[in-house]
C-alpha cells in the first residue's frame, strides 16, 4: 500500500542524494584547495535508513558534512572542528559551486575572509572575481587583497562628531581607489610602500 510506495519514492531520493553528494564532495573539494587549503577535503555523507518508521517528512536521509584535514586523517563534523577562517572558505567554495549550476542573481558576503590573510586572502578573492562572472557579486570586506578585486569599490564610513552617530557611504576610482587601498594595507606598512603595493593588488 502506501507505505511500499513511499519507502519507494524514499530510496528514490536516497539514491539521488548518494550521487550529487560525491559530485558535491569533489567540486567543493576542488574549490577549497584553491582557496588555500591544498589538503583538506570536503566530504558529504548520506545516512538511509530502511523501514518505514525511519522515514521523516524529508525522506531516509541524515546529511553530514564532514572535512578531512589530510588523506587518512580522522572526519571531523565542520561545526565542530573548523576554525573561523576555515569555515569561511568551506562556505565560499560550497557556494561557488552550486552558483555554477545554479541560477542565482545576487550573492552578498559579509566578510568571508574572516580569519583569513596572505596568500589565502588573494585566492578568496580571486574566486569571489569569478563567482561575479555568473552572478553579481556585493562583498563586505576589512582585507585589502579582497577588495582590490572588486569591480567596483565603495568605502564606508562613520562619522560620530555630532550628536547622532552617521554611516556616509561614497564610491572610489582611480586615485581615490588607490588610496583607499593604500589605506586599508597601512596597519603594518608605511604610506609610500603601501601605496607601491596598492597599486600592484589593484593592477
Amino acid at each position: 500500500g502506501f507505505q511500499n510506495e513511499a519507502i519507494r519514492i524514499a530510496k528514490e531520493i536516497s539514491k539521488t542524494r548518494k550521487e550529487f553528494a560525491v559530485k558535491l564532495s569533489k567540486a567543493a573539494s576542488d574549490e577549497i584547495h584553491a582557496l588555500s587549503m591544498p589538503n583538506t577535503n570536503l566530504v558529504v555523507e548520506v545516512k538511509s535508513g530502511e523501514t518505514f518508521n525511519d522515514l521523516t517528512n524529508s525522506g531516509f536521509d541524515e546529511v553530514n558534512f564532514y572535512l578531512q584535514t589530510h588523506k587518512g586523517a580522522p572526519l571531523v563534523s565542520i561545526a565542530k572542528g573548523a576554525s573561523g577562517g576555515e569555515l569561511s572558505r568551506v562556505a565560499l567554495a560550497i557556494e561557488v559551486v552550486i552558483a555554477m549550476n545554479e541560477e542565482i542573481g545576487t550573492y552578498i558576503f559579509d566578510e568571508v575572509d574572516a580569519g583569513v590573510g596572505g596568500k589565502a586572502a588573494i585566492e578568496v578573492g580571486r574566486r569571489l572575481k569569478a563567482l561575479s562572472k555568473i552572478a553579481q557579486v556585493i562583498v563586505v570586506t576589512h582585507l585589502p587583497q579582497v577588495a582590490a578585486w572588486g569591480d567596483t569599490h565603495f568605502v564606508v564610513s562613520k562619522d560620530e562628531s555630532g550628536s547622532v552617530s552617521l554611516s556616509q557611504v561614497r564610491k572610489v576610482s582611480s586615485e581615490q581607489r588607490i588610496e583607499e587601498i593604500a589605506r586599508m594595507l597601512a596597519g603594518h606598512e608605511d604610506s609610500v610602500s603601501a601605496r607601491k603595493h596598492s597599486e600592484e593588488l589593484i593592477a
